[in-house]
């Protein structure tokens, strides 16, 4: 907590230097990766760019092919969802994400508890509400890409800062999945500008290493959560500073066996299903592209859930309780049982 509260002193006085001398914008050093997660007051708006699709997807995608776009995006939303909102008032009104999504896509907006029928790419007839299920659109805003063939080329669930929600755009639009996967060209990508400090952030929960993760003989007592960060990642800073710090997600950790692994270490481990590799490895092999990401397994090393965009404190608290109360095994996924919690 003391190296997040130097970062912070530190990244305040850089921003106020680099502020007054025109260097950058406060969205530069921050971007808004700070909010409060609770359900809006008031109903949310999409962009009056959006189409006005009656959800016919081939019937989409065919107009987007004869405007010379890349393809469409489906936009899975909740009403009072502060992450969408976050989405629509930082992401799509900075003006350059704005015109490369409108230059490329058309974006369609569906919501996760909607009754409207949807003709999908393939042909096949669904509701909104099953169209997420079947998606796993556990996390709202969730966005499905297809290109103009009507293939799914990528799926987004939760929040991403501009600049990572950008280089995924960019994933897409340059036909980047063709030859690699999302994770390794996010490798490649421009990392935002930060400040470099230390290393990760301890917190007395943390198992400590060598660790024996392997469940697949003999059933632990304990669902693990692991922790899949970096070093100098101010969004794991973030991360630590309120959700993990607070005594009810405390509690709740207590109900867990908790790991904290950084994605470039080489150093060998023994993963829940048994096979021993280094831990940049199985962070590949997860396909990891977004720290921090936090990945749940049960009792014998089978993944329930996975947190791999941006959380805080409400999200997090709910997804701990998912996975304590066992509820995967009643509901077919996390914003199933969501619904039935609020309705």
């Amino acid at each position: 907590m003391k190296i997040f509260l130097l970062f912070l002193f530190l990244l305040f006085n850089l921003s106020v230097f680099a502020v007054e001398n025109n260097d950058l914008s406060f969205d530069d050093i921050d971007d808004n990766l700070i909010f409060n997660d609770s359900p809006l007051k008031d109903e949310l708006s999409h962009p009056d760019w959006f189409k006005h699709s009656f959800l016919n997807l081939p019937e989409d995608i065919i107009e987007a092919k004869k405007d010379k776009k890349k393809g469409i995006i489906v936009y899975f939303g909740q009403r009072f969802c502060p992450y969408c909102k976050t989405l629509m008032e930082v992401n799509w009104r900075k003006p350059d994400i704005v015109k490369y999504t409108r230059d490329n896509f058309d974006v369609i907006a569906l919501s996760i508890w909607g009754n409207k029928e949807v003709v999908l790419p393939d042909g096949t007839k669904t509701t909104e509400r099953e169209y997420a299920i079947r998606n796993n659109a556990n996390f709202t805003p969730s966005l499905i890409f297809y290109d103009v063939s009507g293939k799914q080329t990528l799926m987004l669930r939760g929040y991403y800062p501009p600049y990572k929600f950008l280089a995924a755009l960019e994933y897409v639009v340059g036909e980047h999945y063709k030859q690699e996967s999302l994770a390794s060209f996010m490798l490649r990508a421009n990392p935002p500008p930060k400040f470099e400090i230390g290393d990760l952030n301890e917190q007395d929960f943390f198992t400590k290493a060598p660790f024996m993760l392997d469940r697949s003989r003999f059933k632990a007592q304990k669902p693990l959560a692991v922790f899949f960060e970096q070093k100098d990642c101010y969004a794991c800073d973030v991360l630590h500073s309120k959700p993990l710090s607070d005594k009810n997600t405390k509690k709740l950790l207590d109900k867990f066996e908790i790991i904290q692994v950084d994605t470039n270490d080489r150093t060998p481990i023994v993963i829940p299903g048994g096979q021993k590799i280094n831990v940049q490895q199985w962070a590949q092999n997860l396909q990891i592209f977004y720290t921090p990401t936090i990945v749940f397994f049960d009792e014998m090393g089978v993944e329930i859930i996975r947190v791999e965009s941006v959380a805080h404190l409400y999200r997090i608290q709910n997804v701990l309780k998912f996975v304590i109360d066992k509820t995967y095994l009643v509901y077919p996924n996390f914003a199933t049982w969501r619904f039935d919690m609020l309705f």
